[in-house]
């Protein structure tokens, strides 16, 4: 992740930024083939895992509901419900009327 910057942690984050290491064990322990194993119970690495599943959502494009649910099954199929309202909630994405938008997570420069 060289060349990132946390631009928004979001009201509910409270963890540093990770460094490139943290982000790596973190998704060598929850994911698996580019998909979402297992959400953890700790906030701090779910704060991780959710940056990563942010990025891929391109910074200013709304994305219809629909659009959104096809990205989380992408990565978490199990709960991608769960998925969506944790980015809400950790201040990554933001919605209004059955559309969402990227506020926040790591944005390259």
């Amino acid at each position: 992740m060289e060349g990132v910057h946390r631009s928004h942690n979001g009201p509910m984050a409270s963890a540093p930024d990770p460094d490139t290491h943290e982000v790596e064990r973190v998704l060598r322990a929850f994911t698996s083939e580019g998909r979402i194993v297992l959400l953890p119970a700790r906030w701090s690495k779910k704060l991780v895992l959710l940056d990563v599943v942010a990025q891929s959502f391109e910074p200013g494009r709304a994305y219809a509901e629909t659009e959104v649910n096809a990205i989380m099954r992408e990565w978490y199929a199990h709960d991608w419900v769960s998925l969506r309202r944790y980015l809400v909630d950790a201040g990554m994405l933001d919605r209004r009327d059955a559309w969402y938008w990227r506020i926040g997570g790591t944005f390259e420069l």
